[in-house]
């Protein structure tokens, strides 16, 4: 069933509001109790697992069984990503960080391009220019190389485009949904990451002290981020890896304007000029998808009238 422009700007919108929510409830969580970051994620990930399955009773979908081998791709690419981005994080400085993170966006038209024939307009690419240029404006002052970052950063980048453009190729080949893709992958990705945690995070050296309001806090970030996980596996199915990553530029410019009205974080005029040029960039790739959807419908209703 084809997707409407309505549905869309409801994923997108649930989608950013929850990814903004949860990087300030995270930011909470990282500060006041000293949470560790991947240990995070495997919570995360544990709860969307339970969600998944509490919607499967509650027939909210209907399970499709799957085979290991074609969503164990999908889930060790998850772990990759999790694992050496946050290595990039921890070896660069947060501008390098953000750089990075803004290479996914060509690293991503590479691969649809190469391995799987799938051509994007010129003026389409052209617009990923002005975002990355703006994500490097928030940056420059920070950035900073060494090699072992540097290693980090480019394989996380590429694990990270491999993993998007996997979401969306995964859930066409395999004929199911956002929640039934997920349904398999949350609780395959819970199992590595649970192995490869310890040896990144060890239990008894943490600095995370349990307590009740620290407890509930972790948990509401799970249930929020099963909505992150789950609005990202429906927007990328719907539309593409590429405009999932034009949405999460969205959600880094908005997320700097809210540390800086919410937290009093400093933002120079280079950094807010970055924001404006990003939201330009991300301005321009919507009208112009908006235009191909239009002229893909006025297609398909002049073939309709013409067969009639």
């Amino acid at each position: 069933m084809a997707v409407t422009s309505l549905q869309v700007a409801f994923g997108v919108t649930a989608n950013i509001l929850s990814a903004i929510s949860i990087v300030f409830l995270n930011k909470m969580i990282y500060v006041t109790y000293d949470f560790p970051s991947m240990t995070l994620t495997l919570v995360h990930f544990v709860i969307t697992s339970i969600a998944l399955q509490v919607c499967a009773w509650m027939d909210i979908f209907a399970v499709k069984r799957l085979k290991l081998r074609d969503v164990l791709p999908l889930a060790c690419s998850f772990c990759g990503f999790v694992v050496f981005t946050n290595l990039s994080l921890q070896y660069n400085t947060v501008g390098t960080y953000q750089l990075a993170k803004a290479m996914t966006t060509p690293v991503i038209l590479f691969i649809q391009t190469l391995f799987y024939n799938k051509s994007t307009s010129f003026p389409i690419i052209l617009t990923t220019i002005p975002v990355v240029l703006g994500v490097f404006l928030n940056s420059y002052y920070d950035i900073q190389f060494n090699i072992t970052g540097t290693i980090f950063a480019i394989v996380g980048v590429m694990i990270t485009s491999i993993y998007q453009v996997l979401v969306g190729t995964k859930q066409s080949e395999l004929c199911v949904n956002s929640m039934q893709l997920l349904y398999y992958q949350a609780p395959l990705s819970s199992l590595m990451l649970a192995i490869i945690v310890p040896f990144f995070e060890p239990v008894l050296s943490l600095p995370f002290e349990i307590t009740t309001s620290a407890l509930g806090f972790v948990l509401l970030s799970g249930v929020v981020a099963f909505m992150v996980n789950l609005s990202i596996f429906w927007i990328i199915g719907k539309t593409s890896p590429l405009t999932y990553n034009m949405i999460g530029h969205c959600k880094f410019c908005v997320t700097l304007m809210g540390g800086y009205f919410l937290f009093k974080d400093p933002l120079s005029t280079n950094q807010l000029f970055g924001v404006f040029l990003t939201l330009g960039g991300i301005s321009i790739y919507t009208y112009l998808k908006l235009e191909q959807q239009k002229q893909s419908k006025q297609l398909q209703h002049n073939r309709l009238y013409t067969k009639v």
